[in-house]
């Protein structure tokens, strides 16, 4: 029983306890603060049905402006607040009348007030684009308004600077570490922000081109955070310098065991400084699944660690920069986007030549994606067994849509002068020669008649 009272000072519980229940009888539970508590609950009440209506109009129109983005938030943010508007009208207005009337009034203010910070709050947490995010910290933000009407935000402040410990000498409190990560919070999130809407500006840059404009962005955003970072951390009173050598340590240790991802990193700089690969290309490479299997597709986006490759069939591969850099790449698009096709074709020796090559020049000519600068053209390559080697070759400047539709194009448009021209293509046969000394016997077998 004695160690029970050192630990525990008994007669000051009993008389916290007894200060609360004098409160509670005197303050709370006395007819005055039941009206008012019961005012309150009823203009919260008629707030959620009165609100309703309301909340789908704005809903409606929400709906109706998405091609406006500034009408479009505006009717989402009245939507958020609707219900604490209608019921911080009711609650001022009985607060009105009761000051009015000289009836004790202190509970109906505080929540007047309390509603008026949530609807100020939740209307300036609107600009934070992640729903989630918005929430969490419109609510964070509530709780030191409510802490700070309350009167209870100077205490608090006070115990939690008392909560201290040291790392050398550098004196950090749990006030101290509580403002570095709100400091940390914010600033990377005005870090991300700026970053965005300095992106947005380079991408409209017509003098920068989109590897240079990648890489800009990318390094304003790097810079960003580092110094959002350093800030924050400086702000908190820690030293830099301490954690020089734990650095230095560390980054011997995730040099080795982040050796790929730095090279991916390192081989997407190489990328974006060389551009030799920049979004918009038109590129070629080895399968990584099957060597014999070649990928084509354009480049989406050039990011740290990886280049965004999406093939004609929708497929979009994540290709490792360092892939890049060591394998070998075709590039339709490096200084141009022109290309040049080339189909062979064969037709029978008892066909027109001259007239089949004419043909084929004019198929390519009426396809609308081939160019007519320089002007497709048909070339006789070879002589075979039983037919004739024709190649054809044509211009297109658009290979990011797609290089088997049009060669399809030009190969039917062919197929349709040959059949109106006559002008045939070699069927696959043999000629057997059978000298005059040789013995030859045919042996034909005919089908039996059925029975019955």
């Amino acid at each position: 029983m004695e160690s029970y009272q050192r630990l525990i000072d008994v007669i000051a519980l009993e008389n916290l306890h007894m200060r609360f229940e004098h409160w509670l009888l005197t303050e709370v539970l006395v007819w005055s603060t039941l009206a008012q508590a019961a005012v309150i609950a009823a203009a919260i009440a008629f707030a959620a049905v009165f609100a309703t209506p309301f909340r789908g109009r704005l809903a409606a129109i929400a709906d109706r402006q998405l091609g406006a983005p500034t009408l479009r938030g505006a009717a989402l943010a009245a939507k958020s607040v609707v219900r604490a508007v209608v019921a911080f009208l009711l609650i001022t207005a009985a607060y009105l009348v009761a000051s009015r009337a000289g009836w004790p009034a202190l509970l109906l203010s505080t929540a007047a007030n309390l509603a008026g910070a949530w609807i100020v709050i939740r209307l300036l947490t609107r600009i934070i684009s992640n729903d989630l995010l918005s929430r969490v910290v419109a609510f964070t933000a509530f709780g030191v308004a409510t802490l700070n009407i309350l009167g209870l935000l100077g205490p608090l402040i006070v115990w939690l600077d008392q909560l201290d410990f040291r790392m050398g000498s550098v004196r950090i409190s749990a006030l101290d570490l509580l403002r570095g990560v709100v400091e940390i919070v914010i600033l990377l999130w005005l870090a991300v922000f700026v970053s965005r809407l300095l992106e947005a500006r380079l991408q409209r840059a017509p003098g920068l081109t989109p590897s240079l404009r990648v890489l800009t962005s990318k390094l304003l955003r790097f810079t960003l955070i580092t110094l959002a970072l350093v800030v924050a951390l400086t702000s908190t009173g820690i030293d830099l310098t301490a954690f020089a050598l734990f650095t230095g340590a560390l980054g011997v240790g995730i040099g080795f065991g982040l050796q790929k991802p730095i090279s991916n990193l390192i081989s997407g700089l190489i990328l974006l400084f060389d551009r030799s690969i920049k979004p918009g290309d038109v590129i070629e490479l080895t399968d990584p699944g099957d060597h014999q299997k070649l990928l084509f597709g354009w480049v989406t986006a050039l990011n740290a660690r990886y280049v965004s490759i999406t093939t004609r069939d929708g497929t979009e591969w994540l290709v490792p920069n360092e892939d890049l850099i060591s394998r070998r790449v075709i590039n339709w698009s490096y200084t141009n986007n022109r290309l040049r096709l080339l189909t062979p074709i064969a037709i029978s020796f008892d066909s027109d030549v001259p007239r089949a090559m004419q043909l084929i020049i004019d198929s390519a000519r009426e396809t609308p994606r081939v160019l007519k600068h320089p002007e497709p053209v048909c070339r006789l390559m070879s002589f075979g067994d039983s037919l004739v080697n024709l190649e054809m070759r044509f211009w297109i400047d658009d290979p990011a849509n797609g290089v088997i539709n049009v060669r399809s194009q030009v190969l039917l448009a062919i197929w349709q002068k040959f059949r109106a021209e006559g002008i045939r293509t070699p069927l696959a046969h043999r000629d057997l020669m059978i000298k005059p000394d040789s013995e030859l016997t045919i042996h034909l077998d005919r089908p039996r008649p059925a029975a019955g």
